[in-house]
């Protein structure tokens, strides 16, 4: 099976540092990005789990990508993040995304499917892939979780990869989606706390109670979907000190999509 997904190599890891660096320099002076303890952990969690991993969050804002991928390079991890198409199409940005190793995602169309066949390919090299299992930013006007898509749990069975939680809070404060420039400026003042914290490594097979040669129906990849979104929405819970409405996330609204977040259906 061809994919379009290459491994940065090298380069692609000083590239990665290096933007790190400075692009981690300036959203230190908007904000205060901060990484919580893992749960379920007997010790501090400085790490993420080595080897191929599922990184999966929650989506108020344009600015979680830069901030999840921030937040994992803390915790000893460079992502591959999977991003709408658009991205890619930006003159710059999208070189950098593909050097990077950022998978883009197409969305309703041909290439669709593509995106999990460039996601498993990155897997099968140990790396860690993060997505948004919402597909979006959520549209919950309490900036609760949406219920997730079931890309995530697919791309954990079809690979064996864990699948980690990653909370966080705060995001939306830093860029919202209007007045991007003035809340910026406001935020060299401000600089708002974006709270992270991350969660138990979850083994989907384990979850479903299925053996590794056993191929799960459509009901039940939708049911893990929904278990596994209720990892996430505990971990929003406890950043947030309140108990959601919907605990394996908020009913999506059908609206049109303005994510740079993505994950296919």
């Amino acid at each position: 099976m061809s994919t379009r997904w290459r491994h940065p190599g090298r380069t692609g890891a000083v590239l990665y540092g290096v933007l790190a660096a400075v692009v981690g320099a300036i959203v230190g002076v908007v904000s205060r990005l901060q990484v919580v303890k893992q749960r379920g952990r007997t010790a501090a969690a400085n790490a993420l789990p080595p080897g191929a991993i599922i990184v999966i969050s929650n989506h108020t804002s344009y600015a979680d990508g830069v901030l999840l991928a921030l937040a994992c390079r803390r915790l000893g991890r460079e992502l591959r993040l999977l991003a709408t198409a658009g991205v890619f199409r930006v003159p710059l940005i999208g070189g950098l995304a593909r050097r990077l190793g950022f998978i883009p995602v197409h969305r309703g169309g041909a290439d669709a499917a593509g995106s999990l066949d460039d996601a498993a390919a990155a897997l099968r090299a140990g790396e860690a892939v993060g997505l948004y299992p919402e597909g979006r930013l959520t549209r919950d006007p309490m900036m609760w979780p949406e219920r997730a898509k079931t890309g995530a749990v697919r791309l954990a069975l079809r690979s064996g990869a864990p699948i980690v939680p990653v909370a966080m809070l705060g995001a939306h404060e830093v860029v919202g989606r209007r007045a991007f420039v003035t809340t910026l400026v406001r935020n060299v003042v401000r600089r708002p706390k974006v709270a992270t914290a991350v969660g138990a490594p979850i083994d989907v097979r384990a979850l479903m109670h299925i053996g590794p040669s056993t191929e799960p129906t459509t009901d039940e990849i939708r049911v893990a979907s929904d278990l596994v979104m209720g990892r996430l929405v505990d971990l929003v819970e406890e950043l947030r000190g309140e108990t959601a409405p919907h605990p394996q996330g908020a009913p999506r609204v059908d609206t049109s999509d303005s994510s740079t977040g993505a994950t296919p259906s």
